[in-house]
Formats: structure tokens, sequence, C-alpha cells
């Protein structure tokens, strides 16, 4: 064997050994591609009470007046530093035609009770577009709407509270034992966040619960957000 020869031989057999290293690392970069680029969701449900219940005021989705029941305000992908990434892929914007044979359960259960009144597409646009797009790596469009309405059915907030002699009633409650009521009925901790009605006083507005990266089931909290609520606060009626 010539000394070429033997020089292209060992050419061949590096270039062999490379190829199958790099054969055998695929799977492990495809795992790598498929991983979420976030740590957790907060999935939040807001009192449409509380939320009519200011200066502000409300208006009513053009489907009527929605049910006096805690709606989904959103799904959000956030790190456990308590950032969050946002507007993450202007190429993949909202397309209600995708999830058409969710709009029915979606006015249902995540209305819109922004001013002017409206069908609820430019509130899940908003969702979508900001958060959604965030989440793509594990849930698409449908898929991301899908499972809010599925984590809405599993944490039946109302209910939770009602059982604990909690009321929308306008009356006011201990914030501690508004959160062990969640906690109780869900099985973890809530983060709730306060507004303040026409006339100042603290209300219950929204309810904070974390999820995993798959959109499946609910956690312990890593972190939550930065709010703040009085000792007592009002659950107001709708």
């Amino acid at each position: 064997m010539t000394e070429v020869t033997k020089k292209r031989g060992d050419k061949m057999e590096l270039k062999e050994s490379i190829l199958i290293k790099l054969l055998l690392l695929l799977p492990f970069f495809s795992v790598l591609c498929a991983s979420p680029d976030f740590n957790f969701f907060y999935f939040v449900q807001q009192w449409p009470g509380s939320y009519c219940d200011t200066q502000k005021s409300c208006c009513y989705p053009t489907t009527g007046k929605p049910a006096a029941d805690f709606g989904i305000h959103g799904l959000w992908p956030n790190y456990n530093d308590g950032t969050y990434p946002s507007n993450c892929d202007p190429n993949n914007p909202f397309n209600p035609s995708g999830i058409s044979d969710l709009t029915s359960s979606l006015q249902s259960n995540w209305p819109t009770l922004a001013c002017p009144s409206s069908d609820g597409i430019t509130f899940w646009t908003h969702e979508w577009d900001k958060h959604g797009t965030c989440s793509e790596s594990v849930l698409k469009q449908h898929d991301y709407f899908e499972a809010a309405l599925n984590l809405r059915q599993k944490a039946n907030l109302l209910q939770a509270l009602t059982n604990a002699g909690i009321q929308p009633d306008g009356q006011s409650y201990s914030l501690s034992d508004i959160k062990e009521a969640i906690k109780n009925g869900i099985g973890y901790a809530p983060f709730i966040e306060c507004n303040v009605d026409s006339s100042g006083n603290s209300q219950l507005y929204q309810v904070y619960l974390c999820v995993n990266t798959s959109g499946s089931d609910f956690m312990e909290c890593p972190v939550f957000p930065r709010s703040k609520c009085g000792s007592d606060i009002e659950f107001p009626s709708f």
C-alpha cells in the first residue's frame, strides 16, 4: 500500500467516524430543539365582577353577558426568575379559522370584557401573539387554546371558594382564607391579584396558578408575581 493510498484510507475512516457520531447525536439535538424555552406557565383567571367594578367599567361581549364565574385571562410562559418572554414569533399570527371548533367554548370560558364590545377575537389574538407564540415549541395554536380550556375545567375556582363559604356577594373576606380555600380545592397554592373598585376598596381580581411546560398539569409556583392585596378583600357580585 502506498503512502497516498494509506492517507486516503485514513481520511475515509475519519469521515465515517464523524458521520457515525453525528448520527448518534441526532436524537439528542432533536430533543434540544423540541424542549421548551421557558420554565412554566402562569394560568390566569379573572373575576368579571372585579373587572367591571372599577372606574373604567367594562363592556359585555357581543355574545351577551358572561356567566358569573371566573374566566380565562391567559396562559403565559414564564421563567423561574420572574421574567417572561413575549411576542416570540411575528411570522405565526393568530388564525381564527385554526380554532373554529373551540370558538363556542372560548366565548363561554375566555370572554372579553374590554370596551368596545367584541366577539373575543381581538382578545385571543393579543394573547396568542404576545404569550402563545412563546410556547409553540411545545404547543401549536390549537393545542395552546385547548390546553387553557382543559385547565379551566380542572380548576373550578368558584366552586373551591363557595365550598369554603366564600361567596361573590360584595362582602369582604380574609385573603388568607381565600388562598387556603383555593389550595384545598385545586391542590396548589395560588397567587391572588387585587384591583380597586370605584370607591377605592381592594377586591379579588385575578388568580394565578402555575402549570408545567406541557400545559397539562398544575404545579407549585417557582415564583409569584409582585402585587399587593389588603388582608381583607371584597368579592363583588356580577
